[in-house]
C-alpha cells in the first residue's frame, strides 16, 4: 500500500517558521515528482511548491516565493518543505502528493497536516 504521511504541522506566531515533512513508502521515490499543496477555509486547493524527482527543479506558487523552499532526499524517501515568515494567509492544511514521472494518472496524496499561523 502507498503511504504518504505529512507531518511538522502546528501553531506558529507570524513571522515564525516551520518545517514540514512527508516521508514514502512503498514507491520508488526517485522515480516521482513531489509537490505541495494547501487548502484553506472556503479557498480551492492550490500548489505551493513542486520539486523533480531529481531535485534540479523546483517551483513555487508567487505568493510563497522568497520564504518557502521545498527539498527532498530520495535516501530516506522524504520531501520536506520549510516554512518562514510565515503570514496568516498561509493558515491551511498542507498536503503532500507524488506524481510518477512516466504516467501522470499515478498520483498519491497524503492525509495532511494543519498549518496556522496567529498571534
Amino acid at each position: 500500500q502507498v503511504q504518504l504521511v505529512e507531518s511538522g504541522g502546528g501553531l506558529v506566531q507570524p513571522g515564525g517558521s516551520l518545517r514540514l515533512s512527508c516521508a514514502a513508502s512503498r514507491i520508488t521515490f526517485s522515480r516521482y515528482t513531489m509537490s505541495w499543496y494547501r487548502q484553506a477555509p472556503g479557498k480551492e486547493r492550490e500548489l505551493v511548491a513542486s520539486i523533480t524527482s531529481a531535485g534540479a527543479v523546483t517551483n513555487y506558487a508567487d505568493s510563497v516565493k522568497g520564504r518557502f523552499t521545498i527539498s527532498r532526499d530520495n535516501a530516506k524517501k522524504t520531501v520536506y518543505l520549510q516554512m518562514n515568515n510565515l503570514k496568516p494567509e498561509d493558515t491551511a492544511a498542507y498536503y503532500c502528493q507524488a506524481t510518477y514521472d512516466y504516467d501522470s494518472s499515478l498520483n498519491y496524496w497524503g492525509q495532511g497536516t494543519q498549518v496556522t499561523v496567529s498571534s
